[in-house]
């Protein structure tokens, strides 16, 4: 837990506190002091090199209590946070010399383990990914103003994660109710912000009124639209060759599709090489990840534009090519493929969820992530990748997902999936 530097001080964590101006001289002061003995600093630091003042009974409490809300925080794939504890609790007897060879032999078995390679392959990775896209948002302008069309959840949502960094948005339907939907979306993470004290009243309204719902073309031309409505070829294109017409030039076009190809959406656009995908995830305040995606005529500065933007928004983009899937759906759905043939050869998907949040770390089982990405989506998306991908992804037979999407158990967004829903106090 995050502590105060008063409230360190207090709880005798901390000997005093310095003004930053007053550093060098309050150095050399308590120097000074320690050498003519004004600091009786001998007591302190042979106390700090004892082992500590705990009785059988206060340990036994202590560590009990700590290894048990640890062990239900990481979990079992993550051994350092058990190991920290356990060192403690192992050292606590023990002079300071002998706690740090402790310390010391622990560090190395978890430097030594499958786990902190793979995480630090991770951060490897993630760095790269920054690396690059910092190096091209450099050859970008800032975003001031952006353009999301089609509100609802993900409009609202993306309108919202831009509103927060900043940036001025309009959030454009033909559709007087969703405005309203995509407007209580933004207020709804707002209002959690402000329940959890991140923000205050004034902060929430200002970010509130960065967001202009409407149902024209604003006079002042944004620098870049995110296209946001249902995931159809057909409507899509004649959404994008319409606000292409109605913006200037130098706008810059995205589309926020899941699927569709690029190059069959940039069709009848006049400017082409203004246009790429740009994929957010689902709920967009809490998902990192945006995929770019480069059509066959996108232009490189369209691309850095939009990875740009997407840097303003607090994400880590991902530049990938047009194709069935881009990068996520291709490595997602071998995986749902898999846990379709797991039910129709009768295992329970309850189970299947158990089994990989539990045993094998997922932060979702696969059912209960198609019930948030939407079985809608997701029985789109399988057709798409059959289509591309006909030798290794074709279907052979109905499965669960065809099922319920007949059935119209399309997940979360209607309250009934593998799973059933409903909404809570908080909404």
């Amino acid at each position: 837990k995050e502590q105060t530097a008063s409230q360190a001080l207090k709880m005798g964590l901390l000997d005093a506190i310095v003004d930053t101006e007053n550093l060098h001289q309050s150095a050399l002061n308590l120097l000074h002091n320690a050498i003519d003995t004004t600091i009786n600093w001998q007591p302190r630091r042979s106390q700090k090199q004892q082992p500590l003042a705990l009785n059988h009974t206060e340990a036994l409490m202590s560590f009990t209590t700590a290894k048990a809300m640890i062990a239900k925080l990481a979990g079992p794939h993550y051994p350092a946070p058990m190991m920290a504890v356990k060192t403690i609790e192992n050292a606590a007897q023990l002079s300071r010399a002998e706690a740090l060879q402790i310390e010391s032999t622990n560090f190395v078995k978890l430097a030594k383990s499958s786990e902190a390679q793979a995480l630090i392959g991770l951060f490897l990775g993630d760095q790269k990914l920054k690396a690059a896209a910092k190096k091209a948002a450099k050859k970008s302008s800032l975003i001031e103003h952006s353009m999301v069309l089609g509100a609802g959840i993900m409009g609202g949502g993306i309108a919202y994660q831009s509103a927060v960094k900043g940036i001025r948005v309009t959030m454009k339907d033909i559709a007087p109710a969703s405005l309203d939907l995509g407007m209580t979306e933004a207020a709804k993470l707002l209002n959690k912000r402000l329940e959890r004290g991140r923000i205050d009243g004034l902060k929430m309204a200002q970010i509130l009124g960065r967001i202009n719902p409407t149902l024209s073309y604003p006079q002042q031309a944004p620098q870049i639209i995110v296209e946001a409505v249902v995931e159809n070829p057909k409507i899509k294109m004649a959404v994008l060759q319409e606000v292409e017409a109605a913006t200037p030039a130098t706008t810059v076009l995205t589309s926020n599709t899941s699927t569709i190809p690029i190059d069959l959406l940039a069709q009848g656009l006049t400017r082409p090489e203004q246009f790429c995908g740009m994929h957010f995830f689902n709920p967009v305040h809490k998902m990192p990840l945006v995929e770019i995606i480069r059509g066959k005529a996108t232009s490189e500065q369209t691309i850095q534009q939009v990875v740009s933007y997407a840097k303003q928004m607090g994400k880590t983009p991902v530049v990938v090519n047009d194709c069935p899937g881009f990068f996520v759906n291709r490595v997602l759905f071998p995986y749902f493929a898999a846990f379709s043939q797991l039910v129709n050869d009768g295992i329970d998907f309850q189970r299947i969820d158990k089994i990989m949040e539990r045993q094998f770390g997922w932060p979702m089982g696969p059912a209960y992530l198609l019930d948030v990405v939407g079985i809608d989506t997701a029985h789109h998306a399988q057709a798409v990748m059959a289509e591309g991908y006909p030798d290794r992804m074709a279907k052979a037979h109905k499965d669960a997902i065809d099922v319920l999407f007949e059935n119209k158990r399309f997940g979360q967004k209607n309250g009934s999936g593998f799973y059933n829903y409903q909404l809570d106090k908080k909404g």
